[in-house]
Order: structure tokens, then sequence, then C-alpha cells
């Protein structure tokens, strides 16, 4: 079964077409990577429309199930002829701002519009043979970048030569691109678990990295924590105690699993240790094409966990004004359990 056959299954019986905007979405299902144009899925036919910048791409790239159209002129004129009057078209309402659908609805008013939902990122959480390997490619990048960092950190260098190495290195061994914004802080500023990397020389204590590859479109996303000088007694139980969180939850993960469950085992141990309050995010969440995909592991989810789901365990302890730790893997769920795609050291590394 093709993407656009598991699409079409999952239509709602009440949609006629479905219109794709979002880019991601649009890779997804049709394996092009291009920023202007959409997707048009009816019961029978796909639609791919580009511009003249992509047509040629698309025409080379396109799975099969696409027909390639040249997009040009206004959209709603090369729309009308290929689905019937009157008939209802769905629309991505979480990627489509207001003002782009009431465009759609004043050139189309012999259409009725209703909501998709996350029809298309329901099907991009289970993950096929070949993601998978796109997702361990970009992990493994990931990986030979950080052994790279570890030999350059001092307190002579910058927490932003540092995230900008990173960078390079993950580029210059075969990366498309960064998955998000390096994070490279250390010190106090560990503390803050989206801190930004600043041209300050790293401070002695902890340095945390949290920072991805993409390979082939597919992010990675991992976190590791460092000390610079000898850890205390009590930085040590932090991170100790972080690990131990992590562990636990990742022999728990398996398909079947809730979410909020998961998240609760990382949490209590976290707690019960006496750092109550100091987790302060949710313990994970989905990656793939996007480095935030809709799967969350946190308190308040719902979701459950399905064979082919790849999501992040990233438990921490934060201290205001003191220091952070976290750690971060990505797992993939199985039917038995998951598999950590994540192979870098997990002991503290003292520099």
């Amino acid at each position: 079964m093709t993407r656009v056959d598991a699409f079409r299954d999952k239509m709602p019986e009440n949609i006629d077409a479905a219109l794709i905007t979002d880019e991601l979405n649009i890779r997804y299902l049709s394996g092009v990577n291009y920023t202007d144009g959409f997707l048009l899925i009816t019961r029978k036919d796909a639609y791919l429309f580009a511009d003249s910048r992509y047509i040629e791409v698309a025409k080379k790239k396109a799975i099969k199930d696409f027909k390639v159209m040249l997009l040009s002129g206004r959209k709603s004129a090369l729309i009308k002829p290929l689905i019937n009057i009157g008939s209802t078209i769905g629309y991505e309402n979480f990627n489509m701002t207001d003002a782009v659908l009431e465009g759609y609805k004043t050139a189309m008013k012999e259409y009725r519009f209703t909501p998709l939902g996350r029809l298309t990122e329901e099907l991009r959480n289970i993950k096929d043979e070949n993601e998978k390997k796109f997702v361990i490619k970009a992990q493994r990048i990931a990986e030979k970048a950080l052994k790279k960092i570890l030999g350059i950190i001092s307190t002579e260098v910058t927490e932003s030569d540092l995230a900008l190495e990173l960078e390079y290195f993950m580029r210059k061994n075969g990366a498309d691109g960064i998955a998000f914004d390096t994070i490279a802080i250390s010190g106090s500023h560990s503390s803050m678990p989206h801190g930004v990397p600043e041209r300050r020389k790293v401070k002695k204590g902890f340095l945390t990295f949290d920072f991805g590859a993409k390979y082939n479109g597919y992010c990675s996303d991992m976190t590791r924590t460092v000390c610079v000088g000898a850890p205390t007694e009590e930085m040590k139980r932090v991170y100790n105690t972080v690990m131990q969180a992590q562990k636990n939850a990742i022999e728990f993960i398996a398909a079947g699993k809730r979410c909020s469950d998961v998240d609760k085992i990382a949490r209590d141990i976290i707690e019960n240790a006496g750092y109550r309050g100091a987790f302060s995010h949710s313990l994970g969440h989905g990656v793939g094409l996007y480095i935030h995909e809709p799967l969350s592991l946190s308190p308040l989810s719902e979701g459950i966990l399905t064979k082919g789901n790849i999501v992040t365990v990233e438990p921490g302890i934060y201290i205001e004004g003191k220091y952070g730790v976290r750690i971060e893997d990505m797992v993939y769920i199985t039917n038995e359990g998951n598999e950590n795609l994540t192979k870098f050291n997990k002991e503290l590394i003292v520099i």
C-alpha cells in the first residue's frame, strides 16, 4: 500500500478531495521536497502542483501515484476542473491560516470546506524501515560530531563556538542540515532547558549539548551533559538520578503503553529523589520529518504508543541559577519493547 492509498483509507467518508499545503506533508505523501505548491488528492486521482522552478524536479521525484501539473495562474482555477461541483474539500486546519482558507472559500463558493485534522501527521507517526534508517543515519552523524567536539572543549572556547563546530562537523559528515537550533550551554546557564549559546567562554560545571542532524529530510535529536572540571557529590547525584529516570522509562516503553504512564515512570524517580518541580518539561516527543512531531510523552497526553513510533526520552533536572542536567535518546517502538537508536555513551564524562 502506498502512502496515498493509506491517506485515502483514513479520509473521512464526507470528504471528496483533500488539499495538502503543508511542506512536510507534501514531501511525505509525494516524495518531492519543494516550497511553492500543493497536492490535491481525490478518491481516484492524486495531483501535484509545482511552479516552473520545481516542475522538472517534481516530474523526476514524484511517486507514481501523482500526476504532476504546472502551477500557473489562480490555484482555484486549476482545482475546479479536477473535482465535481458541490464536492467537499478537506483542508489542513492545523497548518492553513484563516486568511488563506477564506481566499479559497471566496474563489470556490461552489464547494464545501471541512477540516482534515492531523490526518497526514498521524500517518507520519508510524515510520517504515526506510524512514527508520534515515533517522538512524542522522543520529550516527550527530554522534560522530559530538565525539569530535569533546576533544576541543575547554574554558578557553565559547559556547557559540562549540555550537557552530557541532553544526560544521554534522554538515561535513553528510547532514542535509541541522534539525533545530543547537544548544550548548554551560555553568549556571545549564539550568535553562532551552538556553541559547552565547559568545562567552565555557564555565566550569555542567555543559549541556542538545542538537540533531537531518539526513534525507529526517531529523535526529540527542542531549548529552558533560562536566567541565570535577563534579561535586551533589552534581553526581543529580546526574545519576536523571540517568536512572531515563533508564527505567526506556525499559517500560513498548507498543500499547500510555504516553502519560511513560512520563510518570521518569517523573516519579526524579521527584522521589527530592527534586520535585525540577523536571519542568515533558519526557519526550515524536521525531521524523519534523523535530517535534505530534506524539508527546507528557503527563497530559492521551496518546498510546504504536509499533513504528520514534520518540525521544529526555528527563532532566534543572536547579535555577545553579545548574541542570538532561540526557536524551531516541527509541523506536516495537511490539515487544523498543530499540534504542542512540548509541552514544551516557556515563558522566568529565573534561
